[in-house]
């Protein structure tokens, strides 16, 4: 039997900027960390558990996550909800939450997730905009980023797209969309007129998979990498360098899409 049987789910996002990644660390601020101190504060007690469907990396952004708490006792979480917001900083909020069996596990429930990674290609890029975004220098050959980002869909073996564990494997991983669009999300006089956002859509990413996918797209679109290298990178990822993740501040975890809900 589950030592604390209630359980929670929250949607969550946050601003990442000013956090080492989700995941708790020693001497660092992390989302996870302010987000257990907010409910020990409004619970008046630390006797939960809490576990997120995403470990995402140290400036990295979220607006569509999940949280999963667990306590021994029952609570109205949708009275405490504005207590938590009331309590977290203002670059990080919990939108809803519902009551989930005890049994429902979250890292299990997730189907697919879906990246943004928002850049410019500005030549007169004001810096209050690289908060959000990053501005790629040189002209683009968007034909070819295209030509690159189609070879990610499917499923393959991202050893080459991703920093390597000596407890990892399986780098398989599937891709079932990917695109680069025109984003309206930011507007203003400090924010290039032309913003754009490569999105990917799979069933789980490695650890600096789509960084390193975005860096190898800007490449591909530099000319600094040719297309038959980022094939080869597939086939033998161990014959090249590894790829330059792209900057954490561009990336946005979009999108979490549950299943057994």
């Amino acid at each position: 039997m589950q030592s604390r049987p209630h359980s929670y789910l929250f949607s969550i996002s946050y601003f990442g900027a000013r956090y080492k990644g989700w995941a708790p660390q020693p001497n660092q601020q992390t989302v996870q960390r302010r987000v257990e101190r907010v409910l020990r504060h409004v619970l008046e007690h630390e006797d939960f558990s809490l576990i997120g469907a995403s470990r995402t990396d140290a400036g990295v952004s979220c607006v569509g996550g999940f949280v999963q708490v667990f306590l021994r006792e029952k609570v109205d979480m949708q009275t405490l909800l504005p207590l938590f917001n009331e309590h977290l900083p203002q670059d990080i909020q919990l939108n809803s939450v519902q009551e989930v069996p005890a049994s429902f596990n979250l890292i299990q429930s997730v189907t697919q997730k879906t990246y943004r990674y928002y850049f410019a290609n500005s030549r007169d890029f004001h810096p209050f905009a690289s908060a959000f975004i990053v501005n790629v220098s040189g002209e683009l050959d968007w034909e070819m980023m295209k030509e690159a980002y189609q070879l990610f869909l499917g499923r393959h073996d991202f050893k080459g797209f991703c920093k390597p564990s000596v407890n990892k494997s399986d780098y398989v991983r599937e891709v079932l969309s990917a695109s680069i669009s025109t984003s309206n999300e930011f507007l203003g006089q400090f924010f290039p007129q032309e913003i754009y956002y490569f999105e990917i859509t799979g069933t789980g990413f490695l650890h600096h998979q789509v960084r390193m996918m975005m860096s190898a797209i800007w490449q591909i679109g530099t000319g600094e990498m040719e297309i038959y290298e980022l094939k080869l990178r597939f086939e033998s990822p161990e014959d090249f360098e590894k790829l330059p993740p792209a900057p954490a501040n561009g990336l946005v975890l979009w999108e979490t899409i549950l299943n057994n809900l």
